[in-house]
């Protein structure tokens, strides 16, 4: 609650200050509207407000709602800090991958403040531009940020489901967030990430198919049929990404998913026409076109056992 020994002014620069950043100012904006360090001492001792770190000022002393944990953030990493990756992928919309941390990104060179439960990153390549344009707290456009929590996860799978995620989600597209890849330079995952895009939109899918027959090749296993047709009970007619006779009476089935399958959809689609090949007898295998390029040698291991019945040992 303000006291009357702030002046008029003051009340009216704090009140604006509240009500545009929830409740959560910097020392330094304090200080600029005439609320001295002495003020602010005081009104931390008395328990109206509450310090956190050396820079962020809570106007109560309750608990933090998201929002507030993300201005304090803000203001607390260093100067010009912003939200960034899984933090501001979720403020736009992005669902599934919870973070215990809020995570802000700053510029090569910016003295670092650490708060609890923040991760900080560094980027060399952070500009003003990067900025959305409008909302509060300060955070990276959509596309830059759904990249960086990408490229900031530990694993490549985990990296790929997030872009997929996002385009499944409809919160971008694949060709934004390959020009946005593109634009990162040599970041972690790249290579792979930029494969998947290609995946999503199904430019890369007859590559994937060459991957397979190219790893049949290798581990010296029957080579498949590739887009053999086939027509179900309803007379339409049905294209099998890679088919094997094989001589013991099988009849195997793999189908290499991109990113397109994960389309609500298209899975449904996908899933029914599983289930009438396996009612006719078939033996059906689906592999996530990713695994191709993160895990190969399971890959191998795999299609060797279901083709013959034995372990892989040339993978590798």
């Amino acid at each position: 609650m303000l006291t009357m020994a702030l002046t008029r002014e003051m009340v009216r620069g704090l009140d604006e200050l509240a009500q545009r950043q929830d409740d959560v100012v910097s020392r330094r904006q304090l200080v600029g509207i005439g609320v001295g360090h002495d003020r602010i001492r005081s009104e931390v001792r008395a328990r109206r407000w509450r310090l956190i770190g050396r820079q962020a000022v809570v106007l109560h002393r309750g608990p933090l709602t998201e929002r507030q944990s993300w201005w304090v953030a803000v203001l607390t990493a260093g100067k010009g800090a912003a939200l960034a990756g899984l933090t501001a992928a979720a403020s736009y919309g992005l669902v599934g991958f919870p973070s215990d941390a809020v995570h802000v990104v700053v510029a090569n060179g910016t003295r670092i403040r650490r708060v609890r439960r923040t991760k900080v990153h560094v980027s060399r390549r952070f500009v003003p531009a990067d900025l959305h344009p409008a909302l509060l707290p300060p955070r990276t456009n959509r596309e830059r940020s759904l990249v960086d929590a990408a490229v900031w996860s530990e694993n490549a799978r985990t990296a790929c489901a997030i872009l997929v995620s996002a385009v499944q989600q409809r919160l971008t597209t694949a060709g934004r967030l390959r020009r946005e890849l593109q634009a990162a330079g040599g970041v972690r995952h790249r290579a792979v990430l930029l494969a998947i895009m290609d995946d999503v939109e199904g430019g890369s899918h007859a590559l994937t198919e060459i991957d397979l027959v190219r790893l049949c090749r290798r581990l010296r296993l029957p080579l498949p049929i590739r887009q053999s047709v086939r027509t179900d009970r309803f007379g339409r007619r049905r294209y099998l990404d890679a088919e094997w006779r094989l001589p013991d009476g099988r009849v195997v089935v793999v189908e290499v998913d991109g990113g397109i399958h994960l389309l609500p959809l298209n899975y449904w689609d996908d899933m029914d026409r599983d289930v009438e090949l396996v009612i006719s007898g078939r033996t059906v295998v689906r592999i996530p076109s990713v695994a191709f390029r993160l895990d190969e040698r399971r890959v191998g291991d795999q299609l060797t056992r279901v083709l013959l019945g034995r372990e892989s040992r040339r993978a590798a």
